[in-house]
């Protein structure tokens, strides 16, 4: 990896209550894309939030 190559291997993906899922973002460290989950957890809608690594099981193609 060079300095010009930035890896984001983390999303933060969104359920509504229709069980369509989005991508929220994706961050850096695991750490950072909680931070976000949790914060938009918070709000108390209801809409599920987690956290997935790149490429896991479910991840690939949501909100393409």
């Amino acid at each position: 990896m060079n300095d010009s190559t930035i890896t984001l291997p983390w999303l933060v993906i969104r359920q509504d209550d229709n069980g369509n899922r989005y991508r929220v973002g994706q961050y850096a460290t695991r750490a950072e894309a909680q931070r976000i989950a949790d914060s938009l957890d918070s709000r108390g809608h209801q809409r599920l939030y987690w956290v997935e690594r790149v490429g896991e099981q479910g991840a690939a193609g949501v909100g393409d």
